[in-house]
């Protein structure tokens, strides 16, 4: 998180101090980086510049308004799973011929709205989801450009919540049920097999399930030309990974270095979806330390942040650096569990679960209450996947752009979570 550093007893995003911030805005609080997912965006493109790749960022990632339109000035396309994220897309002036349409269970009313703005691409995963979007097309006089996603059993070594390409997950099509589809989508007159779709899961550390999942689709592509389909797309789907502070993983020259070859060789354009990659490293969570207690086993700080703001330690068991935004000491001063120094203690929040965590037996400084600390990673599936559960409002997002600050989504209010109930 090079746009994050420590100056001066205090932790800096690019000019601006986030002790600052926090005291503006308050906590807990989500603050962003635009030089650092710029940055990202950037690298990825220069990396695997020899394929001249359409990148679609990744809107479940983070669907912040700002961030997206941010992202759209620098020339990113999107990659959308829902009519809603087609409204943020268009809402920001997304050109549609470069959003990709993903996702296992579009509905006609979604598919209806998604030809009548003309995306680029439909990811279909299901025969029944061909005949859907040939029925609306149809419909509409139109023809839907579609890729099928394909599901070629590879491994990608994530968590099972978040692997894709095995056979047991319920994203893409086998390929032998593809072939099948190939001859069913002969007769049907309003969609046009343009491509094919890869995405094996997230985050991938290593670039060997996609030279598996690639191995498999090349001889699949050639396969379907020689039955006359015109194949001129190939998407090779997101989920590298970052750097969460308790992994290694390749660099984007790694990824494009395994995937380049074979999509020039694919003769089709390429396509991919990085989230995580590009904003999670952009992004830091701002919780203040509410109370400190102990048991006669244990210590806790609890936070006024909690899993509903962040939900990925709770749900997947996710590993995020924290320290405090002010300190001398560097981070992960105290990165030795069995060292000497500060204290080990649960960082919790607020929520009545026991599964309200953002770390167990961290060894962090010692802490006050009062002291802020910093979630980082927490670009990425932050947000994006906060809800209001135990009736808390949503915290807010800051976005930083050099020595400026300004805030994206204000915080929501008690009212806020009524609106659209009645009684």
């Amino acid at each position: 998180m090079e746009f994050f550093e420590y100056r001066e007893g205090g932790l800096s995003a690019e000019e601006v101090s986030l002790s600052e911030v926090a005291s503006a805005v308050g906590t807990p609080c989500y603050v962003y980086s635009k030089r650092a997912f710029l940055s990202q965006l950037s690298a990825l493109r220069e990396a695997f510049a020899e394929a001249d790749p359409l990148v679609c960022y990744s809107l479940k990632a983070n669907s912040s308004l700002a961030i997206c339109a941010a992202l759209r000035e620098a020339g990113a396309g999107f990659d959308i799973v829902s009519g809603g994220e087609l409204f943020r897309a268009l809402k920001i002036g997304a050109d549609p011929a470069t959003i990709g349409y993903a996702g296992v269970g579009k509905t006609e009313p979604e598919i209806e709205r998604a030809l009548d703005a003309e995306v680029l691409l439909f990811n279909v995963e299901s025969v029944n989801e061909a005949r859907a979007i040939n029925h609306v097309a149809s419909r509409m006089g139109v023809v839907a450009r579609i890729a099928l996603r394909l599901n070629p059993d590879v491994d990608a070594n994530t968590h099972s919540y978040t692997t894709t390409g095995k056979k047991e997950n319920k994203f893409g099509i086998e390929f032998s049920q593809a072939r099948e589809l190939i001859g069913v989508l002969r007769g049907l007159d309003a969609v046009d097999l343009a491509g094919f779709h890869l995405h094996l899961g997230s985050p991938i550390s290593t670039v060997e399930p996609y030279l598996a999942g690639l191995g498999k689709l090349l001889p699949f592509i050639e396969e379907a030309r020689s039955n006359g389909v015109d194949v001129r797309y190939i998407n090779v789907g997101g989920g590298y990974a970052i750097e969460y502070g308790d992994n290694t993983t390749v660099g984007p020259a790694e990824y494009a270095a395994a995937i380049v070859p074979l999509a020039k060789k694919s003769g089709c354009k390429l396509i991919m979806e990085p989230g995580r990659f590009i904003i999670g490293n952009a992004g830091v969570l701002l919780t203040s330390v509410t109370y400190l207690k102990r048991t006669p086993t244990k210590a806790f700080a609890i936070c006024d942040a909690a899993m509903n703001d962040l939900i990925r330690p709770a749900l997947y068991g996710s590993y995020h650096r924290i320290w405090p935004v002010k300190t001398s000491l560097p981070v992960d001063a105290y990165d030795d569990p069995g060292g000497e120094g500060g204290q080990i203690v649960d960082v919790v929040g607020p929520v009545c679960e026991s599964g309200d965590f953002f770390a167990k037996g961290r060894r962090l400084p010692d802490l006050s209450e009062g002291d802020l600390l910093a979630v980082f990673s927490a670009g990425a599936y932050g947000m994006t996947m906060g809800s209001n559960y135990n009736s808390r409002p949503r915290p807010c997002e800051v976005l930083i752009d050099g020595a400026e600050y300004r805030v994206i989504r204000r915080r929501e209010t008690y009212d806020d979570l009524i609106r659209g109930e009645v009684f």
